[in-house]
């Protein structure tokens, strides 16, 4: 029996027990990124990503050129899909932080009652304003390349105060906890993205996915088309190059290895279709994101 439940992936982030914060300040052509949850608060920034699809918890909100969003809670899943986003010029900055980072003496003092509020508020999501976004846009666009990491702290405590002052930002989930089906609201399409999010390591033949939903193989095709817009292949392809930038993005394992545990079956497959998909090789990939990152 196949279990239906949307699967989650828990994120174990670069962030370690002596930073204050990690940030990555990224150019990207789409969003491949799997819908996830992870420990740490996060503040995520997106630019000329008109058209894109952000769910937290159980919102869904297609989003403008720009948008910004706190996250605080640990069981919150979130996603930025493509949807219908054309943009080849997306930029992404995620700053992730503990909540370790204001101790209780500290986040108590009343200097700081509308961060507090504000990062208490967030563990539903919370989505600011265009007006909140310019207010802050100078710090947070430039806070990458800040040489000076003490002055870099004090930057993202500005970013934060100011955005703790918005008097419009808007509540996503309606719970922390909340728990968002992924992209359809269609049980047969939502039951095979589910198997192949959870055995895209293992060959699946397209057979084997019709006979799960007690469908014809060419009809279940059309039907996955039609409901999602991809066919199936290139959505298993989409789940399993996913999982491939994250491994290099996220360990120091051997391209070799992120091949086998992405689900494909050889390394030239596999660094032929990244390059194909990605416009670099695993390799280019993983040099360039870690050029462009920085831990503070």
């Amino acid at each position: 029996m196949i279990d239906s439940t949307p699967q989650i992936m828990h994120e174990i982030t670069p962030l370690s027990e002596r930073d204050c914060f990690y940030i990555a300040d990224r150019k990207k052509t789409e969003f491949t990124y799997p819908i996830h949850s992870h420990s740490e608060f996060e503040l995520n920034f997106t630019e000329h990503a008109s058209g894109a699809k952000r769910i937290v918890g159980d919102s869904s909100e297609v989003i403008g050129d720009y948008d910004l969003v706190l996250i605080t809670s640990k069981d919150l899943e979130h996603v930025w899909e493509q949807n219908n986003c054309t943009s080849k010029d997306i930029r992404e900055i995620t700053i992730q932080f503990s909540s370790d980072l204001f101790f209780k003496s500290f986040v108590n003092k009343n200097q700081f009652t509308s961060i507090r509020k504000m990062l208490d508020a967030a563990q539903k999501g919370i989505a600011f304003s265009m007006s909140s976004i310019m207010t802050v846009y100078p710090l947070l666009t430039t806070l990458a390349t800040e040489q000076q990491g003490f002055y870099a702290v004090i930057k993202f405590l500005t970013i934060l105060y100011e955005l703790s002052l918005s008097t419009d930002m808007r509540i996503l989930s309606s719970s922390p906890f909340a728990k968002n089906g992924v992209e359809s609201d269609n049980w047969r399409v939502q039951k095979v993205q589910d198997y192949i999010n959870v055995h895209y390591t293992e060959e699946i033949r397209l057979n084997q996915l019709a006979d799960m939903v007690g469908m014809a193989s060419v009809s279940l095709s059309r039907f996955f088309k039609i409901r999602t817009g991809k066919n199936l292949m290139d959505y298993i392809l989409d789940v399993r190059l996913g999982y491939a930038t994250k491994l290099l993005v996220d360990s120091t394992q051997s391209i070799a290895d992120i091949c086998r545990e992405s689900g494909f079956n050889n390394v030239s497959n596999f660094n032929r279709l990244f390059k194909k998909y990605k416009q670099c090789s695993p390799k280019e990939f993983r040099e360039n994101y870690r050029k462009q990152k920085i831990v503070i």
